[in-house]
This record gives structure tokens, sequence and C-alpha cells, in this order.
């Protein structure tokens, strides 16, 4: 265990030092080029590199680090980190499907690159800075917008585009170089560093995705979707809790500010002098002097856009002093009111005032109010100007803009989700990752391993290459999944050798079973002096019989290796009903009577009846039924004519009618029904000719096609003929 911990965590720590490598070739020739102005970035050749030789996630590490540190000397950099890691995907892609094939895949990949940075690096640029960072393609852009007449932003997205389908183009060609030069021992350690189990070949990865598909759902989706889901929620709620901070903090701050504004205004008109600035205007001897320093106190209070006093009559202000916007919130919504309200007009209070005409009646300071009126969103804040009595005579009106806020607010949301999404996807990568080595990948390489124990039913041979693959798997998690593992992989060998001791136990006792059934038919054999080695002659005959009509494919669906052993194996008790025929029948020679060959007949039923017997007290033994049909039916004939039931055709059990051809064959070539011992050409001659009366014609053909077999065991046992 400390050697595999030891060598993963090498191999770890080798594929961080490539990527760090893949940084630094990424940072020295964008550092030049920024350095000298060149329309060109350079910035991928480590990310194509990485993402090529060690995989899709250190290519996204390499991507996303590397546009962090060209923040250090570009504050925009980190802004394009999502282009550098779909260059990232899209080398990670390249390499596994099309990296073998011809010169025209790499331009392609050169061209698929090119467009997709160039179009979102025109998308990201012309909504952050409206123009090009670089002076040399803004200058560009100008000269060609003019001479073409086409749009800016069109203009601006096909110079950026080629310009990026060059860059690209050098950057992939260098990187590609860079990897000719890499030794594959170091490409197979970058690759299969981090794996917890024997790394998966090609036909094992197909092999897992065929087996998985029979899952409803799978469990790298569930989880990816999971992380996505979290850190999609993570950060919509982190950027709804931070504007509104940011939004109520700032609000607040232009509230002070208004009400310092008007304060100060209010502390600089002279109370006495109102009616005579309304009544004369800028003509009132200290009008102008007053509007300077109101002018001074606007332009010093950052954020006010107007700064006014009025005197309140009922639900009107009458204007004393108006400003004018000041320029540099003209570009906030004040066009339309760039120019202050002439001293005496009269305009009604805004909606949201006209709760506090009470208090304007008794001179009482207003609270700050926000309004979004017909010029814009504003925070605005009235301050009661008092005379030497006492009495309120006008209020100092401030108005700070909020709509600012609001606007700086989405375009910081909008680099903000920039950069989200680069840490998103990066979270997401290595998530998937994570999950495919410590939980996707070694479940699902089990699961195709037990499939594969599972499916090697009874067959010990398959069963032991099963818990040796399942062995060889080694997950080395050093969490559940592995003590699953190795539970599962002691299960499957304590089943394998209980199997194994279970089929030894089994074939001694098939062993017995056979023994006892050769002794059975060897009793029965003895008794009956013109037998002579009939149960060996007939088993090797039936098995020749049935091997045959396997081969020629005859009753598929009743000839398999189950069948064929059964019948094998049964075959020396299909006369086993003669233990209920007397001696003096059995061994007559002469010529039976027709009551004796009643008697001798009945050898039949009662070997159907001690078989079925059999088959009663050992329940589950298949064998004995097909020495039952034989035992009660290897005497009917395909015509019909025979005994006892008098079956024809196929309706007579296939060991049956296997067995009628092996027992004839040997009872003429041994002469025991009428004392006459056929030459085996004799007998074949007879079988051929009975075929489709007496037997099966389909066993008779492949028992004559089988004859150098058939004629190994005659001259076995009859040596006298040859």
């Amino acid at each position: 265990m400390r050697k595999i911990w030891f060598k993963d965590n090498q191999n770890l720590l080798i594929r961080w030092l490539f990527v760090l490598f893949g940084i630094v070739i990424n940072l020295l020739p964008a550092f030049f080029t920024n350095l000298s102005g060149v329309p060109l970035f350079l910035d991928t050749i480590g990310t194509v590199v990485v993402s090529c030789v060690a995989g899709i996630l250190p290519g996204i590490f390499t991507a996303v680090l590397t546009n962090a540190l060209c923040s250090i000397y570009s504050d925009a950099s980190m802004y394009f980190a999502i282009v550098n890691i779909f260059i990232a995907m899209l080398s990670a892609l390249y390499i596994e499907r099309y990296a073998y094939r011809s010169f025209l895949y790499k331009v392609l990949f050169a061209l698929a690159a090119g467009i997709m940075s160039g179009g979102v690096g025109t998308y990201i640029q012309w909504h952050l800075f409206l123009s090009p960072e670089n002076i040399l393609v803004s200058d560009s852009i100008e000269r060609i917008t003019r001479a073409t007449g086409f749009s800016h932003a069109t203009t601006f997205l096909v110079v950026n585009t080629v310009i990026n389908i060059f860059d690209k183009g050098l950057s992939i060609g260098i990187a590609l170089n860079i990897i000719n030069f890499i030794p594959e021992k170091f490409k197979e350690k970058f690759i299969y560093a981090g794996w917890k189990q024997r790394p998966l070949s090609n036909e094992e990865m197909i092999a897992i995705r065929a087996w998985s598909r029979d899952a409803k759902h799978s469990m790298r989706v569930r989880l990816t979707m999971l992380l996505l889901g979290v850190s999609v929620l993570v950060i919509i709620m982190m950027s709804i809790i931070g504007m509104r901070m940011y939004f109520n903090r700032a609000l607040e701050e232009k509230k002070e500010i208004a009400t310092s504004a008007a304060k100060f205004a209010a502390s600089v008109v002279d109370p006495n002098k109102i009616d005579r600035y309304i009544r004369y205007g800028e003509n009132a001897p200290g009008y102008k002097a007053t509007e300077e320093l109101l002018y001074k106190i606007r332009d010093n209070a950052v954020g006010v856009a107007y700064l006014y006093i009025v005197k309140i009559e009922g639900e009107d202000m009458i204007f004393v002093f108006d400003l004018d916007a000041r320029s540099d919130h003209e570009n906030f919504g004040y066009e339309g009111d760039e120019v202050g309200i002439a001293p005496g007009e009269r305009i009604r209070l805004d909606e949201e005032f006209l709760c506090y005409v009470d208090d304007f009646k008794e001179g009482k300071v207003i609270p700050p109010t926000e309004s979004d009126n017909s010029y814009s969103w504003i925070v605005t804040s009235f301050y009661p100007v008092y005379d030497s009595d006492g009495n309120c005579v006008c209020y100092a009106g401030a108005d700070a803009s909020v709509e600012y806020v609001a606007e700086y607010l989405m375009e910081f949301m909008w680099r903000v989700l920039l950069i989200m999404v680069s840490i998103i996807i990066t979270i997401l990568a290595h998530g998937m990752w994570t999950m495919g080595r410590y939980l996707v990948y070694p479940i699902s390489r089990i699961g195709l391993g037990v499939e594969r124990f599972i499916k090697a039913g009874d067959n010990q041979v398959e069963i032991d290459k099963a818990v040796r693959d399942l062995r060889k798997i080694d997950v080395h998690t050093g969490d559940e999944v592995e003590m699953l593992y190795q539970s599962i992989c002691n299960i499957a060998l304590n089943q394998a050798e209980q199997i194994r001791s279970i089929r030894h136990f089994t074939e001694n006792t098939t062993k017995m079973q056979d023994g006892l059934i050769v002794t059975m038919a060897d009793l029965v054999e003895n008794r009956d002096e013109s037998s002579g080695a009939h149960i060996q002659k007939t088993s090797a005959y039936v098995k020749i019989i049935a091997e045959g009509l396997k081969k020629k494919g005859y009753y598929p669906g009743k000839v398999n290796d189950k069948f064929i052993s059964a019948v094998v194996r049964s075959a020396p008790l299909h006369d086993i009903g003669k233990i209920n025929v007397p001696d003096s029948i059995l061994n007559k020679t002469g010529k039976l009577t027709p009551e004796e060959e009643e008697i001798k007949k009945t050898h039949t039923t009662a070997g159907k009846k001690i078989m079925e017997n059999a088959i009663t007290t050992v329940a589950g033994e298949n064998y004995l039924k097909e020495a039952r049909n034989m035992a009660a039916y290897h005497h009917e004939r395909w015509d019909g004519t025979g005994y006892p039931e008098g079956l024809h055709g196929e309706v007579i059990p296939l060991s049956a009618r296997i067995m009628a051809v092996a027992d004839q064959f040997d009872v003429l070539t041994s002469g025991q029904s009428d004392g006459i011992k056929h030459s085996f050409d004799e007998t074949i001659a007879l079988i051929k000719e009975r075929a489709g009366s007496e037997f099966d014609p389909k066993c008779v053909e492949v028992f004559v096609d089988s004859l150098p077999e058939v004629k190994v065991i005659y001259r076995k046992y009859n040596k006298e003929h040859g």
C-alpha cells in the first residue's frame, strides 16, 4: 500500500511539474508580445501541449493559472481565461479523436481554435472596453471601417478573428512540435497519473460504456449536475448578497453626501434675501456670488448632480437657485435637464415628497429620499434654511445620482461572470476527474468484472479467469470503494473455490452413479448369456449417433452437450427391465413361443417402472428421465408398429430413437435375436433399409456417416470379424 501511495503521489507531482512547464511556455511568449505591442498573444502553446499530453484537467489548470498570472502585467487577462479553457478542451478532443489522421485535421484544429477565440475574444472586448486592447489593431479597424463603410463591430470581429487564426495556428504548430520531442514513457506517466486502479485500455473503456448504457441515470452525470447546481447556486447567492450589500452601502453613502451638500448649501444662502432673489433673479445683489459658492459646493460633493434652493408653497416648489447639471454626469441620463431652472419658476413637488408637505410647512429636516423621476434615478435631500427668528424661509436641495451605481454594478457583474464561468468550468473539470478516478471508473470496472464472473456460469476455466480479471483491477482509492472492491474480490474467490469443490464432489458422485448404473446393467446382462458386452457397445454407438446429430445441426432444440451426456450415461440402463424376465426365457436357445415373446417384451414397461421409481427417489437427476425413455421406448418403430405403445415418428423420444439404432446394430452383429450373426456390411445394409420404417432416418444418416468410428467400436468387441 505504501508503495502504491508513493507511486501515485510521484506521478501526480510529475503531472503538476508538467503543468508548471506549460504555464512557463505560455507566459514567456505572451510577455514579450505584450511588451513589444505586436498584435499576437502566443499564450496558449503550453495549454495545447499539456492538454494533448496529460489530459483535459491539467490543460484547464494550465489555462486558468496562465491567465491569472498574466493579470500581473495585463489587468484584463483574467477575463479571457474562458478562451484559454476552450483551447484546452479543443486540444483534448483533437488528440483523442483526430491526432493520427491527415494534416488536414491539424489545419481544421487551428481554424476552429482561431475562429472560436476570435469570436469570444471580440465579444468580451466589445462589452468590456468597447474597443480592442491593442493600439495597432484599433488603428487598423478605424482605417478599414472608414475605407469599407462596414460597422465598427463587424470590422472588429473580422480583424480579431483573422489575427486569432494566425496566432492559434502558430501556437498549435509550435505545441505539436514540442509534443513530438516528449518521450512516450513520460507521456504515459502524465496521462495515467492519479488513477486509483489499473489504467483502463480502450477496449475496457468501450466495454464499460456498453455496460453503463443500461443504467437509468449515469452517476457521473448526476454528480456533475449536482456539482454544477451547487456551484451556480453559491455564485448566484454570493453575487446577489454582494450586490445588495454594495448597493445598500452606496445608497447610504449617496444619502450622506446629498444631506451634507444640502446642509452646506443652506449655510451659505442669506435667508433675508430669498424673496429678492426670487423677484429679481441674477440681477439681485449677491445672487451671483451665492451661485458661485453653490457651484463650488456642488463640484466638490462627489456624486451630487443637482444643487438648488427652493421655496416650498403647498405642493409646489418656487426655484431660487438651480445650478446647471455638471458635465461629468451628462452621460448618466441628464440630457434634457442640463440648464438650470430660472428663479421664480414654480414646479410641483415629486410624488415621493408629497407626503412631507406638512413637514415642509413646519420647516423640518426632510430625510433623504430615493426617487426615479423623468430625468434620472437619484437620492434627494432637503435641508431647511432658517432666518434669524428661526423661521424656515426655504430649502436647500441636493440630488445625488444612483443610476451610475446600478450601471457600475451591471458592468461589475459582467466581469465577475466571465471570471466565474472559468472558475466553474475548472471546478466541474476537477470534480468530474475526481469522480471518474475515485467513483465512476472503479465502480464501473468492478461491475463489468462481476458481470463477467456471473456470465462464466459453471465453467471453471472462465470462473478462474473472471476472478483473476477482478483482482487485476487493483482499486486503491483508500475509501469505501476500495473496501467494497476487496469484499467483492474475496466473495468471488471464495465462490470460485466453492464451485471447484462442488464440481469435484459432483464429479465423484457422477462417477459413483455411473459405476452403480454399470453394475446394475451388468447384473441384468450377466443373466442374459447372449448379450456379450451389449451395454458397453450400445453406449459407445449411442454417443456416436448423438454427437453426429449435434454436428449436423439436427434437432437443435434438443441435442446439446447436456442431452448427449444424459443419453450416454443412461444408455446402459436401456435393458434394466429384463431383471423381471425369467432366466429360462432370457437364456432359451431355441425360438421363443408367442407367450414367451410377450413376456420378454414386458422388459420395456418393467424398465419404465423401475426408472420412474428411481426418478421419484433421486429428485433432480434429469439423466434418469432419458434412461426411462430408452428403457421404455427403444423397441418403438418409426412407422408406429413397435411396442409397447405403438408410438411413431418424432413422438418417440429422441433418446429412444437413438438407442433403437444402436441396439439393433449390436443385436444383428452379435446374433442375439435369431442366433445368426450378420457381418458388418450386412448389418449396415439392413439398418439403411429400415430407415424410415423402423428407425429415425436422421439417426441412421449420422450413424452411417460415422462408420469409421463405428468400426473402431465394432472391431474392439468383435475381433473375430476383423
